[in-house]
Protein backbone atom coordinates (compact mmCIF):
# COMPACT_ATOMS: atom_id res chain seq x y z
CA UNK A 1 0.00 0.00 0.00
CA UNK A 2 1.10 3.42 -0.86
CA UNK A 3 2.06 5.50 1.91
CA UNK A 4 -0.26 8.52 2.48
CA UNK A 5 2.14 10.86 1.82
CA UNK A 6 3.85 9.80 -1.64
CA UNK A 7 0.01 8.74 -2.38
CA UNK A 8 -0.75 12.50 -2.23
CA UNK A 9 2.41 13.70 -3.72
CA UNK A 10 1.06 11.34 -6.72
CA UNK A 11 -2.00 13.14 -6.60
CA UNK A 12 -0.86 16.02 -7.00
CA UNK A 13 1.46 15.59 -9.74
CA UNK A 14 -0.14 17.73 -12.79
CA UNK A 15 -2.90 18.96 -11.28
CA UNK A 16 -2.70 23.07 -11.51
CA UNK A 17 -4.60 25.28 -9.07
CA UNK A 18 -8.12 26.65 -10.65
CA UNK A 19 -6.47 30.00 -10.80
CA UNK A 20 -4.15 28.84 -12.90
CA UNK A 21 -6.60 27.47 -16.00
CA UNK A 22 -7.44 31.18 -16.14
CA UNK A 23 -6.27 33.10 -18.88
CA UNK A 24 -3.78 35.00 -18.56
CA UNK A 25 -2.80 38.37 -20.02
CA UNK A 26 -0.73 38.38 -23.10
CA UNK A 27 2.81 39.59 -23.04
CA UNK A 28 4.17 41.73 -24.81
CA UNK A 29 6.65 40.76 -27.57
CA UNK A 30 10.02 42.89 -26.94
CA UNK A 31 11.03 45.86 -28.84
CA UNK A 32 13.40 43.82 -31.24
CA UNK A 33 10.43 40.95 -32.15
CA UNK A 34 8.24 44.17 -33.01
CA UNK A 35 9.86 44.74 -36.49
CA UNK A 36 12.74 45.18 -38.53
CA UNK A 37 13.11 48.66 -40.50
CA UNK A 38 14.26 47.39 -44.09
CA UNK A 39 18.15 48.02 -45.17
CA UNK A 40 16.82 50.62 -47.48
CA UNK A 41 16.14 52.78 -44.57
CA UNK A 42 19.97 53.10 -44.15
CA UNK A 43 19.77 55.42 -47.48
CA UNK A 44 17.96 58.13 -46.42
CA UNK A 45 20.25 60.34 -44.89
CA UNK A 46 23.01 60.01 -47.10
CA UNK A 47 20.49 60.99 -49.76
CA UNK A 48 18.85 63.96 -47.91
CA UNK A 49 22.55 65.04 -47.29
CA UNK A 50 23.63 64.97 -50.67
CA UNK A 51 20.37 66.13 -51.76
CA UNK A 52 20.80 69.33 -49.42
CA UNK A 53 24.67 70.08 -50.37
CA UNK A 54 23.24 70.19 -53.94
CA UNK A 55 20.34 72.72 -52.87
CA UNK A 56 22.56 75.23 -51.25
CA UNK A 57 25.60 75.16 -53.36
CA UNK A 58 23.11 75.75 -56.41
CA UNK A 59 21.37 78.34 -54.95
CA UNK A 60 24.40 80.39 -53.76
CA UNK A 61 24.95 80.01 -50.10
CA UNK A 62 28.34 77.88 -50.37
CA UNK A 63 31.00 78.45 -52.78
CA UNK A 64 31.18 75.47 -55.20
CA UNK A 65 34.80 76.08 -55.37
CA UNK A 66 34.87 74.56 -51.84
CA UNK A 67 31.86 72.35 -51.57
CA UNK A 68 31.39 71.06 -55.28
CA UNK A 69 27.86 69.99 -55.67
CA UNK A 70 27.56 66.38 -56.01
CA UNK A 71 26.46 66.47 -59.94
CA UNK A 72 29.80 67.86 -60.08
CA UNK A 73 31.60 64.94 -58.28
CA UNK A 74 29.66 62.23 -60.56
CA UNK A 75 30.98 64.01 -63.63
CA UNK A 76 34.15 63.74 -61.68
CA UNK A 77 34.29 60.38 -60.83
CA UNK A 78 33.08 59.49 -64.57
CA UNK A 79 36.28 60.97 -65.94
CA UNK A 80 38.24 59.32 -63.59
CA UNK A 81 36.56 56.04 -64.63
CA UNK A 82 37.61 56.45 -68.06
CA UNK A 83 41.14 57.59 -67.21
CA UNK A 84 42.91 55.39 -64.75
CA UNK A 85 40.51 55.28 -61.36
CA UNK A 86 40.18 51.63 -61.64
CA UNK A 87 43.97 51.36 -61.43
CA UNK A 88 44.12 53.58 -58.57
CA UNK A 89 41.26 51.38 -56.49
CA UNK A 90 43.08 48.33 -57.26
CA UNK A 91 46.32 49.32 -56.27
CA UNK A 92 44.86 50.90 -52.64
CA UNK A 93 42.62 47.20 -52.22
CA UNK A 94 45.71 45.63 -52.60
CA UNK A 95 47.67 47.62 -50.10
CA UNK A 96 44.50 46.83 -47.69
CA UNK A 97 44.21 43.33 -48.34
CA UNK A 98 48.21 42.98 -47.91
CA UNK A 99 48.57 44.97 -44.97
CA UNK A 100 45.56 43.75 -43.30
CA UNK A 101 46.41 39.99 -43.50
CA UNK A 102 49.46 40.16 -42.20
CA UNK A 103 48.36 42.59 -38.96
CA UNK A 104 45.28 40.36 -38.87
CA UNK A 105 47.07 37.42 -38.41
CA UNK A 106 49.84 38.71 -36.16
CA UNK A 107 47.81 40.19 -34.05
CA UNK A 108 45.96 37.05 -33.48
CA UNK A 109 48.86 35.30 -32.52
CA UNK A 110 49.91 37.38 -30.26
CA UNK A 111 46.82 37.94 -28.73
CA UNK A 112 46.10 34.73 -28.05
CA UNK A 113 49.51 34.26 -26.79
CA UNK A 114 48.69 36.71 -24.07
CA UNK A 115 45.59 35.66 -23.11
CA UNK A 116 46.57 32.16 -22.64
CA UNK A 117 49.41 33.37 -20.20
CA UNK A 118 49.41 35.37 -17.64
CA UNK A 119 53.52 35.93 -17.88
CA UNK A 120 53.14 36.61 -21.75
CA UNK A 121 50.49 39.18 -20.95
CA UNK A 122 52.47 41.06 -18.10
CA UNK A 123 55.66 41.01 -20.58
CA UNK A 124 54.35 42.34 -23.62
CA UNK A 125 50.48 43.70 -22.97
CA UNK A 126 52.05 47.29 -21.63
CA UNK A 127 54.56 47.66 -24.58
CA UNK A 128 51.58 47.25 -26.78
CA UNK A 129 48.93 48.89 -25.08
CA UNK A 130 51.90 52.11 -25.15
CA UNK A 131 52.38 51.57 -28.68
CA UNK A 132 49.40 51.57 -29.82
CA UNK A 133 48.57 55.26 -28.85
CA UNK A 134 51.24 56.12 -31.50
CA UNK A 135 49.33 58.11 -34.06
CA UNK A 136 49.85 56.68 -37.65
CA UNK A 137 51.39 59.81 -39.21
CA UNK A 138 54.26 59.05 -36.39
CA UNK A 139 55.55 55.97 -38.03
CA UNK A 140 55.80 56.69 -41.44
CA UNK A 141 59.18 58.88 -40.86
CA UNK A 142 60.21 56.18 -39.41
CA UNK A 143 59.32 53.47 -42.06
CA UNK A 144 60.94 56.28 -44.38
CA UNK A 145 64.01 56.22 -43.19
CA UNK A 146 64.13 52.43 -42.71
CA UNK A 147 62.13 50.68 -45.91
CA UNK A 148 62.76 53.62 -48.39
CA UNK A 149 59.68 54.55 -50.14
CA UNK A 150 58.54 51.72 -51.95
CA UNK A 151 55.77 49.30 -51.38
CA UNK A 152 56.98 47.76 -48.04
CA UNK A 153 56.65 51.07 -45.49
CA UNK A 154 52.89 51.01 -46.95
CA UNK A 155 52.11 47.23 -46.12
CA UNK A 156 54.36 47.31 -43.36
CA UNK A 157 52.00 50.47 -41.82
CA UNK A 158 48.88 49.28 -42.89
CA UNK A 159 49.90 45.83 -40.98
CA UNK A 160 50.39 48.30 -37.99
CA UNK A 161 47.00 49.89 -37.95
CA UNK A 162 45.03 46.57 -38.25
CA UNK A 163 47.75 44.64 -35.77
CA UNK A 164 46.35 46.70 -32.46
CA UNK A 165 42.44 45.89 -32.72
CA UNK A 166 42.75 42.24 -33.27
CA UNK A 167 45.27 41.76 -30.71
CA UNK A 168 42.89 43.69 -28.55
CA UNK A 169 40.22 41.68 -29.53
CA UNK A 170 41.97 37.89 -29.70
CA UNK A 171 43.56 38.71 -26.19
CA UNK A 172 40.24 40.06 -24.22
CA UNK A 173 38.12 37.57 -26.18
CA UNK A 174 40.18 34.41 -24.95
CA UNK A 175 41.08 35.76 -21.62
CA UNK A 176 37.33 36.77 -20.85
CA UNK A 177 36.16 32.81 -22.06
CA UNK A 178 34.32 31.40 -18.87
CA UNK A 179 36.58 29.28 -16.86
CA UNK A 180 33.48 26.74 -16.10
CA UNK A 181 33.64 25.90 -20.04
CA UNK A 182 36.92 25.12 -19.68
CA UNK A 183 36.63 23.09 -16.82
CA UNK A 184 33.97 21.19 -18.58
CA UNK A 185 36.29 20.75 -21.33
CA UNK A 186 39.34 19.06 -19.35
CA UNK A 187 35.97 17.29 -17.81
CA UNK A 188 35.84 15.61 -20.87
CA UNK A 189 39.49 14.87 -21.31
CA UNK A 190 40.00 17.27 -24.49
CA UNK A 191 43.52 17.90 -25.49
CA UNK A 192 45.23 21.27 -25.73
CA UNK A 193 43.98 21.55 -29.79
CA UNK A 194 40.75 20.27 -29.28
CA UNK A 195 39.95 22.42 -25.89
CA UNK A 196 41.09 25.63 -28.40
CA UNK A 197 39.12 24.79 -30.82
CA UNK A 198 35.80 23.34 -29.71
CA UNK A 199 35.73 25.64 -26.36
CA UNK A 200 38.19 28.86 -26.55
CA UNK A 201 37.94 29.93 -30.01
CA UNK A 202 33.40 29.88 -30.31
CA UNK A 203 33.92 31.37 -26.72
CA UNK A 204 36.16 34.36 -27.97
CA UNK A 205 34.93 34.46 -31.26
CA UNK A 206 31.99 37.36 -31.16
CA UNK A 207 35.26 39.40 -29.23
CA UNK A 208 37.37 38.18 -32.24
CA UNK A 209 35.67 39.27 -34.74
CA UNK A 210 34.63 43.35 -33.43
CA UNK A 211 38.64 43.29 -33.51
CA UNK A 212 38.89 42.40 -37.07
CA UNK A 213 36.25 44.86 -37.85
CA UNK A 214 37.80 47.79 -36.11
CA UNK A 215 40.89 46.71 -37.91
CA UNK A 216 39.60 46.31 -41.08
CA UNK A 217 38.85 50.24 -40.91
CA UNK A 218 41.85 51.41 -39.24
CA UNK A 219 43.71 49.74 -42.32
CA UNK A 220 42.01 51.96 -44.82
CA UNK A 221 42.89 54.92 -42.63
CA UNK A 222 46.34 53.87 -42.46
CA UNK A 223 46.54 53.12 -46.02
CA UNK A 224 45.23 56.72 -46.97
CA UNK A 225 48.21 57.81 -44.89
CA UNK A 226 50.57 56.14 -46.25
CA UNK A 227 49.67 56.90 -49.65
CA UNK A 228 49.17 60.61 -48.72
CA UNK A 229 53.29 60.60 -48.32
CA UNK A 230 54.73 58.64 -50.76
CA UNK A 231 52.71 57.32 -53.71
CA UNK A 232 52.41 57.12 -57.14
CA UNK A 233 48.86 55.60 -57.45
CA UNK A 234 46.13 54.98 -55.22
CA UNK A 235 42.98 56.85 -53.81
CA UNK A 236 46.07 58.55 -51.22
CA UNK A 237 47.58 59.86 -54.65
CA UNK A 238 44.01 61.24 -55.78
CA UNK A 239 43.71 63.10 -52.29
CA UNK A 240 47.37 64.56 -52.59
CA UNK A 241 47.10 65.40 -56.13
CA UNK A 242 43.46 67.21 -55.83
CA UNK A 243 44.90 68.76 -53.05
CA UNK A 244 47.76 70.14 -54.74
CA UNK A 245 46.03 70.85 -57.90
CA UNK A 246 43.12 72.86 -56.09
CA UNK A 247 40.44 70.32 -57.14
CA UNK A 248 38.22 69.86 -54.52
CA UNK A 249 36.00 67.96 -56.62
CA UNK A 250 39.01 64.89 -56.85
CA UNK A 251 39.63 65.16 -53.30
CA UNK A 252 35.72 64.49 -52.37
CA UNK A 253 35.78 61.66 -55.12
CA UNK A 254 38.41 60.08 -53.37
CA UNK A 255 36.47 60.40 -49.87
CA UNK A 256 33.45 59.18 -51.30
CA UNK A 257 35.18 55.98 -52.95
CA UNK A 258 36.65 55.50 -49.22
CA UNK A 259 33.62 55.18 -47.43
CA UNK A 260 31.87 53.36 -50.28
CA UNK A 261 35.01 50.86 -50.61
CA UNK A 262 35.03 50.92 -46.85
CA UNK A 263 31.63 50.13 -46.00
CA UNK A 264 31.58 47.19 -49.10
CA UNK A 265 34.06 45.96 -46.97
CA UNK A 266 32.80 45.62 -43.32
CA UNK A 267 29.18 44.58 -45.10
CA UNK A 268 31.57 41.33 -45.94
CA UNK A 269 33.07 41.03 -42.76
CA UNK A 270 29.59 41.26 -41.12
CA UNK A 271 28.31 38.22 -43.29
CA UNK A 272 31.74 36.53 -42.28
CA UNK A 273 30.56 37.00 -38.52
CA UNK A 274 26.92 36.17 -39.09
CA UNK A 275 28.32 32.93 -40.48
CA UNK A 276 30.65 32.24 -38.02
CA UNK A 277 27.90 33.34 -35.06
CA UNK A 278 25.24 31.78 -35.84
CA UNK A 279 24.86 29.78 -32.82
CA UNK A 280 24.22 32.69 -31.25
CA UNK A 281 20.82 33.99 -29.80
CA UNK A 282 21.21 37.63 -29.07
CA UNK A 283 18.80 40.32 -30.32
CA UNK A 284 19.77 41.04 -33.54
CA UNK A 285 18.63 37.51 -34.56
CA UNK A 286 15.38 38.10 -32.75
CA UNK A 287 14.00 40.93 -34.81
Amino acid sequence: MTPPALHSSIDLVGRQPAADHAPSAPVPAPAARRGRPHPAWGLLLPVLALLGVELLVRGGAVPAHLLPPPSEIAATLAQLAHADLLWHVLASSLRVAAGYAAGALLGIAIGAAVGLNARIATLLDPTFQALRAVPSLAWVPLLLLWLGIDEAPKLVLIAIGAFFPVYLGAASGIAGVDRKLVEVGRMYRLGSVALARRVLLPAALPSLMTGLRNGLSLAWMFMVAAELIAASRGLGYLLSDGRETGRADIVLAAILLLALLGKASDTLMRRLESRLLAWRDDLARAA
